[in-house]
Formats: structure tokens, C-alpha cells, sequence
């Protein structure tokens, strides 16, 4: 079990690429900053730190993660909010609040280093452990009733989509066939049998075989890309003239999805062949980013988990529409 001491010495993802990015935004009295993804509060503990005045509202929907990054950030007091939520929600969590707007938000999406670590989760494909992987717990299907539940077309089609698994017919249809022995509960046996359903010299590239069929259970278990679908928009309406967001996506599913809603968000929307393009077409946001950021050798040997880490920024310069 992970402990706040623990949580202290973890290095959050390019942290200090992070704070810069938002550092323009946040450093007017009275900023609020949303940390849509806690985890294990190193990202907030920082932002609440480099900026005396911002006040921070922080969600996860992980209880355990909430229980433990609010030990962490205890010390700044009623700076930090903490609300058990997902962060499609972040808009109605505010809406609670009393807060119209918001000056900075964070997204560091996917699975955190919390649940990584704690093998009875079954997020990890190194280690045995009951199948389960939801971020929240006492909610939703497990991975192990997602293996044992869906039809052949299902669990082909969510380790096509979620896990780009190109043997994803010959794992679904290993997946019916053992389970008609005994149902699957533990997560060793499903590495096995990714293993044996992929050529053997595929196998020899590309890590583990299993990699690929975990991160679809788990995006599957969680809602993750749908959520997706709804947080960013969501958390672009909420910001001020000048706020920025930030976001780390940890697969291409993701990262097409966020560069998706930026660039639309950052296009004018005038009809083509105007002389001058009036304000009511101008694009409402810059991109901060040329693309997407990657990782420095530096910031990898701080934290191996940066390494697939794609980062993504945005700043509103104009109000909404009609507003």
C-alpha cells in the first residue's frame, strides 16, 4: 500500500515543462487551477507551491488516490479542493462550487502511477494479480467480467480499437474457448495467453505482448476515450481570456483526440474568401505546442513512465461566441 511519504518522492511527468506552460495564466491573484487527474498529487502539490495565490480544485475517481494526495496537500489548507469525481464532470464540479471560470487546467490522462504500483489492481502486466482495473473501484465491470461477459465480436473489436492489436480476433477467440474451462480471474493467465495466441516473431519485437490487450481492458473498463470525448471540450468552455491548459496523453488514441479539439478550437470558423475575417470568426484559441511535445532524455531518466508521454497546450485568446 502506498503512503504519503511514498507519494513525495515520486517525480510528476515534465514537471517543470508543465508549470511554465501554465505559469502565465496563474500567476494573477485569485487564479484557479484545475488538476483534472490527482493521482497521487504531484502536479498539484507543485502548482500550489509555485503559485502563492491560485487556489486549486483537484479531482480524481479514485478514492484511494483522493485519500492520499489529500494528505499530501494538506499543509496549503483550504487552497486545495479535492472532489471524487471524473473529469468529464469538472463543469458541473465547478458549477457546485460557485466558480465561473477557471485560469489553468491539467489533464495527465490514463493510468497512474498509484494504481500501477499496487499489484491487487491488475492494471500491471508484469506482476499477477486479480483482474480488475477500474480506476474507481466501487463502480462499473472489472476486467475480469469484461473477459468473461462479451462476445467474440466485442472483445475483438475493443483490443482492435483500444489496444490497435492486430491479432485481436485470435485473442478474443482464446479468450471464449479458456474460458469455457474456467473463468478468468487473474491477470498472469491472460498475459499467458496473448503470448501464446501471437506469432512467435512478433513476439520478439515490441515488449510485451500483453501491453497492448491490457491498455484496451483497461481504456474498455474505464470509459476512457468517451470520457475524453466529453473532458476537453468541457474544460476549453470553462476557461478565462488567457487561460491555458495543458494535457499528456499516453497512447495515440488519445493524443488524436486532444489534437483533435485543439486544432478545432484553435481554427477560424469563417466562411472561405472573406477579405477580412470578422471577429465573430476569429479562433478563440492558440495552440501552444507545435504538435506534440515529447519528453526529454532528462525527463525520462527522472520518471520512465514519461517515456510514451505526448504533451499538448492551448491558451484562450478570445471570449466564446455570443458571450
Amino acid at each position: 500500500m502506498s503512503s504519503a511519504a511514498d507519494n513525495a518522492k515520486h517525480v510528476p511527468v515534465m514537471l517543470r515543462r508543465t508549470l511554465e506552460m501554465l505559469a502565465p495564466a496563474l500567476r494573477a491573484p485569485g487564479a484557479v487551477v484545475v488538476d483534472a487527474t490527482l493521482g497521487l498529487g504531484g502536479h498539484s502539490e507543485a502548482l500550489l507551491r509555485e503559485f502563492p495565490e491560485v487556489r486549486l480544485v483537484a479531482t480524481d475517481r479514485d478514492p484511494a488516490a483522493l485519500r492520499l494526495a489529500g494528505e499530501r496537500l494538506a499543509p496549503f489548507g483550504d487552497r486545495a479542493t479535492l472532489v471524487h469525481a471524473v473529469y468529464d464532470e469538472i463543469p458541473e464540479v465547478l458549477e457546485r462550487l460557485g466558480i465561473e471560470q477557471i485560469h489553468g487546467a491539467l489533464f495527465d490522462l490514463g493510468v497512474s502511477s498509484m494504481q500501477l504500483d499496487e499489484a491487487d489492481r491488475g492494471f500491471a502486466y508484469a506482476q499477477d494479480a486479480p483482474l480488475d482495473m477500474r480506476m474507481d473501484q466501487t463502480v462499473g465491470i472489472s476486467a475480469a467480467e469484461v473477459l468473461n461477459t462479451y462476445s467474440h465480436g466485442e472483445l475483438a473489436r475493443i483490443l482492435k480499437v483500444y489496444g490497435e492489436e492486430r491479432f485481436a480476433g485470435k485473442i478474443a477467440s482464446a479468450v471464449l474457448r479458456e474460458r469455457e474451462k474456467e473463468p478468468f480471474s487473474n491477470s498472469a493467465r491472460l498475459v499467458d495467453l496473448v503470448r501464446n495466441s501471437i506469432p512467435a516473431a512478433t513476439r520478439r519485437t515490441g515488449g510485451n505482448p500483453a501491453k497492448r490487450t491490457f491498455q484496451a481492458l483497461r481504456i474498455e473498463v474505464n470509459g476512457e476515450l468517451t470520457v475524453l470525448e466529453r473532458a476537453i471540450p468541457g474544460a476549453l468552455a470553462t476557461l478565462a481570456v488567457g487561460g491555458r491548459i495543458a494535457v499528456f496523453s499516453y497512447h495515440s488514441l488519445e493524443d488524436r483526440l486532444v489534437k483533435g479539439f485543439f486544432t478545432e478550437a484553435a481554427a477560424t470558423n469563417a466562411p472561405p474568401g472573406l477579405p477580412v475575417v470578422p471577429e465573430e470568426y476569429q479562433p478563440r484559441f492558440k495552440l501552444l505546442t507545435r504538435g506534440a511535445e515529447l519528453p526529454t532524455e532528462e525527463e525520462i531518466a527522472e520518471n520512465r513512465r514519461a517515456t510514451p508521454a505526448r504533451l499538448r497546450g492551448a491558451e484562450r485568446i478570445r471570449e466564446r461566441v455570443g458571450s
